[in-house]
């Protein structure tokens, strides 16, 4: 009986059951993942590290925007309206007096279209424009979005043109900035770009001055001016920079028939040393009437004026 026992001892007794867990295990799995997706595979490890190398990389932006601002003022705002520029919002103030001013503001709101019209009390409008004197008129103009600088390049040569590019080094002037676009559109240039910083940019009194060439002609914002400068070189682009005393005339400069960038300095200080520096060739225009500098938007016109004719 012991020895029964003993053998009885090895025996199992009633087990639980293993709730279909063995059969589930049984079964297929799918299909084998690519080797991109199996955890250890060299070819994991690589896409895990191209992944990361990516995600350090900034991400393309569709286009800076510059923040929005406020025209005060009733002749302002008539000015600003019948110049095109840009708006989004008409404000009002509560119980204003209708003079023709305002009523000739507000038909060209509703002529234009687009543009909403807002009443608001005194107080607010104050308070909006900081207590400017704003005669109960305020209009609303958008942010402007600024192209890529890359982008101007890559539109001259898509649409098989040497790129015609204007560069503004150290101009803050917006009306001078206005000039310039409005100079760019007339003589069939690709595009205008201007500093991030201590720069002129299009504001509602660029684009008075650009008299509607705005619309047309895109201007690009730069981080690094000199940056842009040794891209477009690479490119192929010629960099021109006008100075007093450039070593070349612009009447004589078979550059303009090409590929250019030309690069425009302040009224006063000119090119910055770096800026400079960078360009291929400093060109000088001829004033016989002893003129010691020309604002911005003149000497670009002029540059732009022989290049259009070479390339006629």
């Amino acid at each position: 009986m012991a020895a029964n026992n003993r053998r009885m001892s090895g025996k199992k007794g009633a087990q639980i059951g293993s709730g279909g867990k063995r059969r589930r295990g049984l079964e297929g799995k799918g299909p084998t993942p690519p080797a991109e997706a199996r955890k250890g595979h060299v070819k994991n490890r690589l896409a895990n590290a191209k992944a990361k190398q990516q995600a350090r990389r900034p991400k393309a932006r569709p286009g800076q925007r510059s923040t929005s601002e406020l025209v005060v003022g009733r002749n302002p705002v008539y000015e600003a309206l019948r110049d095109g520029v840009p708006a989004s919002t008409l404000y009002v103030q509560q119980f204003i007096d209708n003079d023709e001013r305002v009523r000739d503001a507000l038909a060209l709101a509703a002529e234009r279209g687009g543009i909403h019209l807002m009443e608001a009390p005194r107080p607010e409008l104050d308070r909006m424009t900081n207590g400017l004197n704003h005669q109960g008129l305020v209009l609303q103009v958008p942010p402007y979005e600024y192209a890529h600088a890359e982008d101007l390049t890559a539109a001259a040569y898509d649409a098989g043109q040497d790129p015609l590019i204007v560069l503004l080094d150290g101009v803050t002037d917006p009306r001078n900035l206005g000039a310039v676009v409005r100079s760019v559109s007339a003589f069939g240039g690709h595009g205008v770009v201007v500093p991030e910083r201590r720069a002129a940019g299009m504001t509602a009194g660029a684009w008075k001055s650009s008299a509607g060439a705005a619309a047309r002609t895109p201007v690009a914002r730069a981080t690094n001016l000199t940056r842009t400068l040794e891209a477009y070189k690479k490119e192929g682009v010629v960099v021109v920079g006008l100075a007093a005393d450039g070593e070349a005339d612009v009447t004589d400069l078979p550059a303009l028939e090409g590929p250019v960038a030309l690069v425009v300095g302040s009224e006063g200080k000119g090119l910055s040393r770096l800026v400079g520096e960078t360009c291929d060739i400093r060109v000088r225009i001829p004033m016989p009437g002893g003129a010691e500098s020309l604002n911005a938007g003149v000497a670009a016109g002029i540059v732009l004026y022989e290049a259009a004719r070479r390339r006629a």
